[in-house]
């Protein structure tokens, strides 16, 4: 894979609407080519799209078209939190691409995100043309109960900043990676709400992300995604799926190596669609 496409030389201008799903409205922000491939970017469990501020500026500076669908709770998105699971949230990433009527997206979920995207490549195949599972926790049981502890603490606006750099460097930052840019961005309620529908969806339904291609993003030194469920993924789903491998790097991998993430999601969308070249976006 290409390691190095060009990054934007100015910013992109980010555009914002509302998109309905029945009962929900989903604020949505997008950026570069209106007439280029789609790319969707899901946001990590109580976190909301301008964690990939960096990331969505280099795509669209390539020529895509980037959509980050902020969740249920966040922005302006607006809808039930209880008595919903992860069909409910992939529902609402649907919504946004039949929206935006340009083909299947190419989906790119970053840890919890990875799930929606799995679910949403199951349940609606006509609209993922393929995935990208970023720091996935892909195993089938729940996360160890330390981690869940440090999400948690990571969260937390009680605690001091003291502890939650703490949990922020044990669950989402590698050695000399510096955590205090995440003391902010976290939306508690949206994540406890995210929890449970992940916890009360079964890891069985949305495990293989329906027959799509997946390109697995892996960091090399996540305690919750670990380089061996990649391994162990690979070789289930054999030729579907690419790994690679980010270097200094842990679960938070697309605020600690956004060049890294983007080069690879670059040149694995042009993969995609070989036959089209990504003009640089005009906006």
């Amino acid at each position: 894979m290409d390691p190095s496409p060009q990054a934007p030389t100015r910013s992109v201008v980010t555009n914002h609407s509302v998109v309905a799903n029945r009962d929900v409205r989903i604020e949505v922000l997008a950026q570069g080519n209106g007439q280029g491939r789609v790319i969707v970017l899901l946001p990590s469990l109580g976190r909301g799209a301008s964690d990939f501020d960096a990331v969505a500026e280099r795509l669209a500076g390539a020529g895509y078209r980037v959509l980050r669908p902020q969740p249920r709770g966040i922005g302006q998105s607006r809808g039930p939190l209880t008595g919903i699971d992860l069909h409910d949230y992939a529902s609402d990433v649907a919504a946004v691409i039949a929206h935006e009527d340009n083909g299947a997206a190419f989906v790119v979920g970053h840890a919890f995100g990875n799930r929606v995207a799995r679910m949403l490549a199951t349940d609606r195949p006509d609209l993922v043309r393929a995935v990208a599972l970023v720091a996935a926790n892909i195993g089938k049981a729940p996360s160890p109960p330390r981690v869940r502890q440090a999400i948690r603490n990571s969260a937390d606006l009680l605690l001091s900043d003291v502890e939650r750099i703490e949990a922020l460097q044990f669950a989402f930052f590698a050695p000399g990676n510096d955590p205090r840019g995440w003391l902010e961005g976290w939306h508690p309620e949206v994540l406890q709400a995210q929890r449970v529908a992940g916890d009360l969806t079964s890891r069985e339904e949305d495990f293989a992300a329906g027959r799509a291609p997946i390109l697995y993003l892996q960091p090399d030194h996540d305690p919750l995604a670990h380089v061996e469920d990649a391994t162990a993924y690979k070789e289930t789903f054999a030729e579907r799926v690419t790994i690679v491998v980010i270097e200094r790097s842990s679960h938070a991998v697309i605020a600690e190596q956004p060049d890294a993430v983007s080069a690879a999601l670059i040149s694995y969308a042009r993969g995609l669609w070989p036959d089209e070249s990504a003009p640089p976006s005009s906006c």
